[in-house]
């Protein structure tokens, strides 16, 4: 019998092993960190993600990608690859891998956004404007440099005049059609998941710990589970023996559409884009969404298992109104909404998070709708990403917003990490827009987002002491720099937090006890 419940845990062990983002020490986010240079992120894991408990960053498509000047360099030009190549608008090969290198020094996990299902846009001309000069011609769908040709396409099995997806309710259009152009890789045919797994293993050999995998909702799951199968485990130089790597697959599903997240659930966590659509929704105060309900966040929701999930408040897509969520997603634009929203997330069990780390750029909105949702990263005249530099504050400069260095949620970062494992407890709310909940023993978070005054003695769960908050500021040596708490022998502690402070809610911690 004890042999069975091995060979069973063995055989278990290898199924939940691309749900672990294996993060080290105890640490449970990873930060995206769009559109950066790899010398930015190689300095930024050194310098601050690792000394304040971020478990991983996500980098950009670090692929040979299109050059596109009209409009000029878009953001999403990195989504149109041209190779497999490792050079990029972020740097060269080398950069890459001094950074995976660093950033796996001291703790930090590199997740990879892999672009797997399409290569540039029918439209994008023959010619050598590519992040590494190789020639391609999307016309006649060449692209010597992978080796791709035009048997490598979809072409034959998309049934529309347009040869792009027309209808999101027909299956077979939305993963063997175009999307929005993109010359889309035939993912059945065992020499193109070849070339797909020899870039990704590459990748895993230069020691990074997972994918973000792109428009997954575009690629059967059976082709997938054939890439992700062929996947070598962890570099062993900073992961345990047999670590696979962790994957989460692009997934929009909001309901309304035949493909389900639920279908590619098997193989990976998914991002679960109802929850920052949801959660924008409660925070706003839109449709009579109140704080209160969230009672049951996450499953409870009508999300998917928290196992499987990977949640954020907001993404690159949606943030400038791309993608899902539509009006309602929070974002640094709104910056004290979006301070308590990531606040929430990252004091809540559910999912694995991610922290969105975005640049600014003049926004244009007509009718709803931002005419400059394309500008890519902060640039000079030559096109090159200029590089993020950091003022005397900590704040970034260059038009870097650096939302992950914002005090708020850095140390709800840590608050994460302190409080990990531990089950919620201690719901309380006024039925409107104060909340508060705990963590087991460990943590306990308030938030009021009513239009009056939140004064309440609550129990906290927390030993008695004098704890110091983390969002009006932090514990510095044996003193707080912001608010104190006192939380008496019972674990009651009294709240008052005023509806026009600068950030209404509070959070303390095991670690920011005095």
């Amino acid at each position: 019998m004890k042999m069975h419940l091995l060979i069973l845990a063995a055989l278990l062990g290898l199924s939940s092993a691309q749900f672990n983002p294996n993060m080290k020490n105890g640490r449970t986010s990873l930060v995206h960190l769009f559109e950066w240079r790899w010398a930015d992120i190689a300095a930024e894991c050194e310098r601050y993600l690792a000394p304040n408990g971020f478990g991983g960053v996500q980098i950009s498509p670090p692929n040979e990608h299109i050059i596109i000047n009209n409009p000029s360099r878009p953001w999403w030009q990195r989504y149109q690859p041209i190779s497999y190549k490792l050079c990029s608008r972020s740097g060269n090969e080398n950069e890459l891998r001094d950074m995976i290198t660093r950033c796996n020094n001291v703790g930090v996990n590199v997740y990879v956004d892999a672009v797997i299902n399409h290569m540039c846009g029918a439209g994008g001309g023959a010619g050598t404007h590519s992040s590494c000069g190789s020639y391609f011609n999307a016309n006649t769908k060449e692209f010597p440099a992978v080796a791709y040709s035009s048997l490598d396409f979809n072409d034959g099995k998309c049934k529309t005049g347009s040869a792009n997806i027309e209808n999101y309710n027909d299956v077979n259009q939305v993963r063997n059609c175009r999307l929005v152009g993109l010359l889309d890789l035939a993912l059945e045919k065992d020499y193109v998941r070849g070339k797909v797994a020899e870039y990704m293993n590459k990748l895993i050999d230069m020691g990074v710990a997972g994918f973000r995998v792109d428009a997954c909702k575009h690629m059967w799951p059976g082709d997938l589970s054939a890439v992700y199968g062929r996947l070598k485990t962890l570099n062993t130089k900073w992961f345990p023996s047999g670590s696979k790597p962790f994957i989460f697959q692009e997934v929009i599903d909001l309901g309304g559409e035949p493909i389900k997240a639920s279908e590619y659930t098997g193989l990976g966590r998914v991002t679960e884009f109802k929850y920052g659509a949801k959660l924008g929704n409660v925070i706003r105060k839109w449709n009579g969404e109140k704080l209160s309900y969230l009672s049951n966040w996450g499953e409870g929701w009508g999300f998917m298992p928290s196992g499987r999930a990977l949640v954020f408040v907001d993404n690159h897509d949606n943030q400038r109104g791309h993608g899902a969520g539509g009006a309602s997603i929070v974002t640094f634009w709104d910056a004290r909404l979006y301070k308590m929203a990531v606040g929430l997330m990252l004091a809540h069990p559910y999912g694995v998070t991610r922290v969105m780390s975005s640049y600014r750029w003049t926004r244009n909105i007509v009718n709803g709708q931002d005419k400059n949702d394309w500008i890519g990263p902060p640039s000079n005249s030559d096109g090159s990403t200029k590089p993020v530099t950091i003022n005397a504050d900590s704040t970034c400069g260059n038009n870097w917003v650096c939302e992950h260095r914002w005090r708020q949620i850095k140390n709800m970062v840590i608050f994460r990490n302190v409080v990990n494992g531990q089950p919620l407890s201690n719901w309380w709310s006024n039925g409107g827009n104060q909340v508060a909940f705990g963590r087991g023993n460990r943590g306990f978070i308030v938030i009021n987002n009513d239009n009056f005054a939140l004064d309440a003695t609550l129990n906290t769960g927390l030993p008695g002491g004098t704890y110091c908050d983390v969002i009006s500021g932090q514990k510095e040596g044996s003193r707080c720099t912001g608010k104190q708490v006192q939380v008496g022998g019972d674990g009651r502690a009294t709240f008052k937090i005023s509806n026009s402070e600068a950030d209404p809610f509070i959070a303390i911690h095991a670690n920011s006890k005095l």
